[in-house]
């Protein structure tokens, strides 16, 4: 039988580094996570090297891996080693010309138990992600994994409310978004407690409306490394949710931390049953949702 109760861990790292440090720093980290107690652990987006999107430029194409390379061979043995299930959100090179903002849901005998590719892509200021990745042709999956059933979703598709929607429809317990979201240093002071906060509440709506757990893992540090700029300066406050939008656990804005919480399955069962949002759905009434704009 499935277990009702689970712990999950959300990691909180600074990763404005090569890609060799960041997979060792990574590697450390869950091990800590896993020492900790917790089951299924979650890395920030685009683990391995700094946040490139600040610029398009082609060379940064080269931080790209093919499915099955770098991480996930170190991170397959690493679950085995642990017996724990890891969410390791990569930059997929699929093939020449086609690059995916992607993730692993790696399983506790080392296989894989999916793969998530990046649904939506966001193009703003020093956030260029149009220019690398391709949008993800997967689509959006609960997962069964030997700890539980999960879906994972990417950052930017934190602010669609259909995504979560139809991942929990199809089963998911949790939602996991990794994550890189910070601010333009110029803007923090004016702008920069609505934007945190405008992030954080609509991920906690996610886990109300659907009644599952939320898991976000972001980055923390300031990363300037195009001349001329201030760079981007990753707010962390990393966080679990539970399924009436209770934050369970929350990091700092700017220490690595390691955040672990209970994913109890009773608990969501009864908030379902009490607040029977699924069950008064009018699915009759949403063809509409399909459209680009209602004209």
């Amino acid at each position: 039988m499935p277990k009702r109760k689970y712990k999950i861990a959300v990691i909180q790292l600074n990763l404005n580094d090569v890609a060799e440090n960041n997979l060792k720093k990574c590697i450390s980290w869950v091990k800590d996570a896993a020492n900790k107690g917790a089951e299924v652990i979650l890395l920030p987006e685009l683990y391995s090297s700094h946040y490139f999107c600040q610029s398009e430029d082609v060379d940064n194409f080269a931080l790209a891996e093919p499915l099955y390379s770098t991480s996930f061979i170190a991170f397959s043995a690493l679950a085995k080693e642990l017996g724990v299930v890891i969410i390791v959100p990569f930059f997929e090179k699929r093939m020449a010309g086609i690059y995916h903002n992607s993730a692993y849901i790696i399983d506790t005998d080392g296989t894989e138990a999916g793969l998530y590719r990046k649904m939506h892509i966001p193009d703003d200021p020093h956030f260029y992600e149009k220019f690398y990745f391709t949008p993800g042709d997967l689509g959006f999956q609960a997962i069964e994994t030997k700890k539980g059933k999960i879906g994972t979703l990417i950052c930017w598709d934190q602010w669609y409310p259909e995504a979560a929607r139809i991942t929990a429809l199809k089963g998911a317990e949790v939602l996991f978004y990794p994550t890189a979201i910070g601010w333009h240093p110029k803007e923090k002071e004016q702008y920069g407690e609505n934007q945190y906060g405008a992030w954080m509440n609509v991920m906690k709506g996610h886990a109300v409306a659907n009644g599952v757990f939320v898991a976000a893992a972001n980055r923390i540090g300031l990363e300037k490394y195009i001349e001329g700029t201030e760079g981007i300066q990753f707010w962390g406050a990393s966080f679990i949710a539970g399924p009436q939008g209770e934050i369970l656990a929350q990091a700092s804005h700017d220490q690595e931390e390691i955040l672990i919480a209970e994913v109890d399955l009773d608990l969501q069962e009864n908030v379902r049953q009490n607040w029977p949002f699924f069950r008064d759905r009018r699915i009759d009434a949403f063809g509409d949702i399909t459209k680009r704009a209602i004209d």
